[in-house]
């Protein structure tokens, strides 16, 4: 168990690496980009001039065809890198505007990706005008298109819905932890489309109109709790009195307070159930009632209270 643990750790302190990685990548690619573009409008008469080395006729149809595609590419690479750059700056601008809790990370994170795709969407317009599409028709067409589609695609409809529902209703935020339909995970990304939940190396993934009946456990604080037998012929007095003052010395690691013991809980086939609880960060629940659970056994060890073993008791009717 602690090699998988070790393993998952190494694998996504490499993912984590690569991602570095990519972030001076793309800005070199950006960076060449924009001089090229600069360059570009220096001689901005030398290539989408009247009279230019590609308006010559070469007397060939392929060369002729080759050459005139050359401008409408660097216009491309213009609108291109142009609209990356204030992209990026203005994604830049909102993931460090808001930053102040998950709430305001949630609505970035949901803002820059709208963002991406409505500028994709109005770049390949933009492109397209570009090569001489009529894009007035390609719009007309679209919204006809998307009024046909629309129709067969309500559930696509209803999870973008659901997604903004979520997010301006505040039911939960990113890395908060919540159960959907019986998966318990931590939100790691939410999209206008579709939520994700990661659970020991697990990514679930849930269409926003699917998340219905959501329990969430990071609003409040959670309570680890600790059932503990003693046998019967113990005196139950005592035992509250050796738990009362051997409880308070009782630290736990993640817990946010003191252990509290609330009294028997249920009077078992062979022994007093005790019930003891902790309040803790629902991150760290199972490691807290873990620890929980040992330092009781060894408070109940050290004072010679003992933990009954499973008992089956035989009646004759004679």
């Amino acid at each position: 168990m602690k090699k998988s643990k070790e393993a998952f750790k190494q694998e996504r302190e490499k993912v984590k690496a690569r991602a570095k990685k990519l972030g001076p990548v793309k800005l070199v690619i950006l960076s060449i980009l924009a001089v090229g573009t600069v360059c570009s409008f220096v001689l901005y008469d030398y290539i989408f001039g009247e009279w230019t080395v590609f308006t010559v006729n070469y007397g060939s149809d392929f060369v002729n065809g080759l050459m005139g595609a050359i401008p409408k590419i660097i216009r491309c690479v213009q609108i291109i890198t142009i609209t990356a750059i204030i992209t990026t700056l203005v994604l830049f601008v909102i993931s460090r505007l808001f930053t102040k809790s998950q709430r305001s990370k949630t609505v970035s994170r949901l803002c820059c990706n709208l963002i991406k795709w409505v500028v994709a969407i109005i770049l390949v317009i933009v492109v397209l005008a570009v090569w001489g599409v009529d894009t007035t028709a390609l719009i007309t067409g679209a919204g006809v298109l998307t009024l046909v589609v629309g129709l067969g695609m309500q559930s696509l409809i209803a999870d973008v819905i659901a997604g903004l529902f979520i997010v301006f209703e505040n039911e939960f935020n990113l890395g908060d932890i919540i159960t959907v339909d019986d998966f318990r995970g931590e939100v790691v990304e939410m999209g206008i489309r579709t939520t994700k939940l990661k659970a020991e190396g697990n990514i679930k993934i849930f269409n926003n109109s699917d998340l219905r009946k959501i329990l969430n456990q990071t609003i409040e604080p959670s309570v680890a709790k600790a059932y503990i037998d003693i046998e019967y012929g113990a005196d139950l007095g005592k035992v509250e009195e050796i738990i009362a003052r051997c409880l308070p010395e009782i630290k736990i690691e993640g817990a946010v307070e003191g252990v509290t013991y609330n009294g028997v809980s249920s009077l078992g086939a062979s022994g007093v159930q005790l019930y003891f609880s902790v309040k803790c960060k629902e991150t760290d629940i199972f490691s807290v009632q873990r620890a929980l659970n040992g330092e009781l056994k060894n408070m109940f060890d050290k004072n010679g209270i003992n933990i009954p073993f499973n008992q089956i008791v035989i009646h004759n009717a004679d």
